[in-house]
């Protein structure tokens, strides 16, 4: 057995995630305490009590997403479980390199400190907007954004079932609109923003400055990347690395395959709620798929890992 954790990403928060794990776990006080210093909010009320429109705001998902993340992780090591393999959707990498050892949680808050206040400036100077497309081919997809005037572009490509698109806001909900008319569900998604393309090319130019001040160390198990799909190559400046990954796309489904590849047929999905495994079902063959989110989902994971192995 060979096992891989996968990291969710913003649009997964909702108000008391992760709070039956935090209340068993005595480490979560601690993520919660770090994430509030640097922050400069009360993070652990933000994720157990926040109102849904204001923990739905960037510059509060994403660091709310990511302790809730690295609960869910504490709570699965605390019961012996090893894993060989990370990776995360979009923001759910930073969690992914937490697990790796790239980063610790401090700054990792310090990191999406910065990356969600850059994205919620860059998202307030537009108007765009991001829809998952389901039950369509990707290069059928491309083709329909392509010919939409304005710009709106596939940035996710999550499995063989579902791409979602994103772009200024008439051109993203005319191109959604065309896919529906083929027979494709067009869903919106509850993000602030395009993100992942050209739109976010403010928030990448100060990511790429700011991010020189934040100490990544090498990956400890192999950390596969959205903007390859590959294991991250050795030497790869953090700072750019990040930078590109906020206006690139992600190839989700590419990871999964290469991560199959490697030999890793056990993925361990952690966080607020069940989202990337729908993912591997789409597009993996006879893998083992389990959550952590709660107390059951962790028993359940764990007692099937250990019986297994």
């Amino acid at each position: 057995m060979k096992n891989v954790l996968l990291f969710t990403g913003q649009g997964s928060q909702f108000s008391g995630m992760g709070a039956e794990l935090a209340a068993m776990l005595p480490e979560a006080s601690a993520i919660y305490e770090a994430g509030s210093d640097i922050l400069g909010f009360d993070l652990k009320k933000m994720c157990l009590e926040g109102e849904d429109a204001v923990l739905a705001e960037t510059c509060h998902a994403q660091p709310a997403i990511y302790a809730t993340e690295l609960i869910c992780l504490e709570a699965l090591k605390a019961r012996g479980i090893a894993y060989e393999g990370v990776c995360g959707h979009s923001l759910g990498e930073y969690a992914a390199m937490t697990a790796c050892g790239m980063l610790t949680a401090e700054n990792g808050f310090r990191a999406l400190k910065i990356r969600a206040q850059a994205m919620d400036e860059a998202a307030k100077s537009q108007d765009s907007g991001m829809y998952a497309i389901l039950r369509m081919p990707a290069e059928r997809i491309g083709e329909i954004c392509a010919q939409t005037p304005g710009y709106v572009v596939p940035v996710n490509f999550n499995s063989p079932a579902q791409t979602v698109i994103a772009g200024e806001r008439q051109a993203v909900d005319a191109a959604a609109k065309a896919c529906a008319a083929e027979k494709a569900r067009a869903v919106p998604l509850a993000v602030a923003a395009a993100f992942h393309s050209k739109l976010m090319q403010p928030a990448a130019d100060a990511i790429a400055a700011a991010f020189t001040a934040i100490p990544f160390a090498p990956p400890t198990v192999p950390f596969y990347t959205n903007l390859t799909g590959e294991p991250l190559a050795e030497g790869t400046d953090m700072a750019q690395y990040c930078a590109k990954h906020c206006v690139s796309p992600v190839r989700f489904a590419q990871e999964l395959q290469n991560l199959h590849a490697a030999g890793f047929d056990t993925y361990i999905e952690l966080g607020p709620k069940k989202v990337l495994t729908a993912f591997v079902k789409q597009t993996l063959k006879d893998v083992g798929m389990h959550t952590v989110t709660d107390p059951d989902s962790l028993e359940e994971t764990v007692t099937c890992l250990k019986h297994t192995d």
